[in-house]
């Protein structure tokens, strides 16, 4: 049974490193076409969404980089693996997009004051070009986002770019039949805002984890109420639960139990408990008895 899940798990990790791979191709490919359509044509707008095409591909690299860390095994030296490399890559990337989106919206409201010339057809096509990368790109991802973390965010990202692209395609359409070409300013800051609304959660979300946050969605308190309420567990102190890496939660907790020959049942049953009520799948816990003082050394130890 172990081996045929490992089989099943290494199938679906090589068809979401499949799908993700063509998709971060198509992503940097149009990506390096919009950022020479930007400069040719003069539209901030298409060299905006070249950006959130950046963090649409920076983001579908991490989940490659997810998975592909996911089947190193541990070392002496990191015992963890490198999981945490995917969060800190996480939080220079938030920086990296606030200083590029505070330097379009700069530049975008030096063009609100004085207003460039805009090839609107060419900035059109482009646009509309990169919807439908964005569209394809959802496509392939949809059947995987909802079984994996970091796909679902990379999913999340080709939606967000795709509402940027429609608002290039747009801006074009309208600078082609009106020559206002504000609009390539005006739609430049909102795709750029957008950028900045999703770099503060990668942001957030990275700091937290490096923090040893308590995982998202997951309450402390009913965590400790679970815990409690299992017979032969008379208290339970020194309550930690952190995230690893996305999808990789832990715990650690130190138990009185009334009878110290059934710990190891009890243990096993608050494992699997834990595990089902809140996915939880690290959970380190160390037994006591009542003898034992609070804060001096445990009784028992029991790991995981």
């Amino acid at each position: 049974m172990g081996s045929e899940n490992h089989f099943h798990h290494g199938v679906r990790d090589f068809r979401e490193k499949k799908a993700l791979v063509v998709v971060l191709c198509l992503t940097i490919g149009f990506m390096i076409v919009e950022i020479v359509g930007g400069f040719y044509s003069g539209s901030l707008a298409l060299l905006s969404d070249a950006v959130h095409m950046f963090t649409d591909a920076f983001s579908i690299s991490i989940a490659l980089f997810a998975i592909w860390f996911s089947l190193k095994p541990p070392t002496s030296v990191k015992t963890f693996g490198f999981y945490r490399a995917e969060i800190l890559a996480a939080f220079f990337n938030s920086m990296l997009l606030f200083v590029l989106s505070i330097v379009i919206i700069l530049e975008a409201y030096d063009r609100l004051l004085a207003p460039t010339e805009v090839k609107s057809l060419m900035m059109t096509v482009v646009a509309l070009f990169g919807l439908l990368i964005n569209l394809i790109g959802a496509v392939v991802l949809s059947k995987y986002q909802s079984e994996n973390l970091n796909i679902r965010g990379a999913f999340y990202h080709i939606i967000s770019d795709a509402l940027g692209s429609l608002g290039t395609f747009i801006a074009g359409l309208i600078i082609l039949l009106t020559n206002w070409y504000y609009a390539d300013s005006i739609i430049s800051i909102i795709i750029s805002i957008l950028i900045i609304r999703g770099a503060w959660g990668l942001f957030w979300d990275s700091v937290h984890i490096l923090l040893e946050g308590t995982p998202k969605g997951i309450e402390l308190k009913s965590v400790e109420d679970t815990i409690r309420s299992h017979s032969g567990v008379l208290g339970v102190h020194d309550l930690h639960a952190w995230t690893l890496t996305q999808g990789f939660e832990a715990l650690s907790a130190h138990l009185v139990i009334e009878d110290m020959q059934l710990s190891e049942d009890v243990v096993s049953e608050l494992k699997k408990v834990l595990f089902e009520k809140f996915r939880i799948s690290h959970v380190t816990l160390q037994v006591e008895t009542t003898e034992c003082e609070p804060i001096g050394l445990s009784c028992y130890e029991t790991r995981t």
